[in-house]
């Protein structure tokens, strides 16, 4: 009788449990220590099984989180302005929101100057994708354009159809965010996380700014997508350098 490797064992158990979904896609594994511990294995052991599972497409890492379950990230265009309940659903996935906040507020000092109001609606929400929390959302709306709105309606409904004026445009500032603890719990992820975070700024047809929104995403489970057209001419990307801070 040939003897069962204890990599391939371990290999089987975890194939196991996320077959079952109990580990769900876009998911971290636990650390290698702590499945050497659970197993009561060396981490070379941990590490042969794991190897296995990513050779089988069912396992990945990634500097920063470590092991993950393997799923279809949803692919998010940046090249229209539209919601992203009508790109999950073009997915043939589920869309779903949770409200956890919304008050009216005076405005954000850092906000007065884009927004130009006393007073904001403040929404905060969590986004999910087949019941899985992918991405949080915080948006500031103008307070005349948010009367009327009610937490009930918008998960029900996106904000952009309730406001009642044409959106014409926005700008988009993107960049990389390691999670607060207060995101880390609304993801479900550890503290410290690398997310995508995605500040934009929504104008109505005068070109006036009307609500900004800052949305923090799992990489994981989310990729950006950006279709650019051929360059009339030989022209750098649209980048903007961070000032770096000189010396006394």
């Amino acid at each position: 009788m040939v003897r069962e490797l204890r990599y391939v064992r371990i290999a089987a158990e975890l194939h196991r449990l996320i077959a079952g979904g109990e580990i769900a896609p876009g998911r971290l594994l636990p650390s290698e220590s702590e499945l050497a511990h659970e197993h009561q294995a060396s981490r070379v052991t941990i590490r042969r099984a794991l190897a296995q599972l990513k050779q089988d497409g069912i396992v990945d890492s990634r500097q920063g989180f470590g092991w993950y379950v393997v799923g279809a990230p949803l692919r998010q265009s940046l090249r229209d302005l539209t919601t992203i309940e009508r790109q999950i659903r073009a997915a043939g996935r589920d869309p779903s929101r949770e409200i956890v906040h919304f008050a009216f507020t005076p405005t954000p000092p850092a906000l007065t100057k884009v927004l130009t109001t006393e007073s904001v609606l403040e929404i905060t929400r969590i986004d999910r994708i087949d019941g899985q929390p992918f991405a949080t959302a915080t948006v500031w709306v103008r307070s005349d354009h948010a009367q009327g709105l009610s937490p009930r309606a918008l998960e029900h409904r996106a904000l952009s159809e309730q406001l009642g004026v044409e959106l014409a445009g926005a700008t988009e500032t993107i960049t990389a965010i390691g999670a607060a603890a207060q995101d880390a719990e609304l993801l479900d992820v550890p503290k410290g996380t690398p997310l995508l975070r995605v500040e934009r700024t929504t104008r109505d047809a005068d070109g006036r700014p009307i609500l900004r929104s800052e949305a923090l995403y799992n990489p994981l489970l989310t990729e950006l997508v950006a279709e650019l057209a051929p360059p009339a001419h030989d022209i750098e990307p649209g980048l903007r350098l961070i000032p770096q801070p000189t010396g006394p």
